[in-house]
């Protein structure tokens, strides 16, 4: 495991209230599952409002929790008075996301000064087998001195 510079010992509650804030995780009824340092996990059990017309679970979806985990991944290694921001990501899909859970593994692989560049491996879990599904590379900007609240 990669050795990190932690700069907020209190980083996983940091990002459990963050996550918490985001009306459209509450919606998806996404949940972290683990938070550790450049590391996070985020969960959405199936269900049928989030699958599109085959049955399977929606590539917007699969997006969605990529960008987050990997995002969150970014800002547990992030100064207590920093934010974190989304530049771009690349998500390639490589089989259905067939199954009753979506599981998103953000990791963080360079952290910056000013970005950080971070995968996400998504799998589908199905008959309590885990399936990689699509993998995301993300770019994250540390946005410096920017308190992680909302916007006024």
């Amino acid at each position: 495991m990669t050795k990190f510079n932690i700069q907020n010992a209190r980083f996983a509650q940091r990002v459990k209230d963050s996550f918490e804030r985001q009306g459209f995780m509450l919606h998806l009824g996404a949940q972290i599952e683990s938070i550790e340092p450049g590391l996070v996990e985020i969960r959405v059990p199936f269900q049928r409002h989030l699958s599109q017309q085959h049955g399977f679970f929606h590539g917007g979806l699969i997006g969605t929790i990529a960008d987050n985990a990997g995002g969150y991944a970014a800002f547990t290694l992030m100064a207590v008075s920093d934010s974190v921001l989304t530049v771009e990501y690349k998500l390639n899909i490589m089989a259905p996301a067939h199954g009753e859970m979506l599981i998103a593994r953000g990791r963080v692989l360079r952290p910056g000064r000013s970005v950080t560049v971070s995968q996400s491996d998504i799998f589908v879990l199905r008959d309590g087998t885990e399936k990689l599904c699509a993998t995301m590379l993300g770019t994250f900007m540390t946005m410096v001195d920017s308190p992680d609240q909302p916007v006024s």
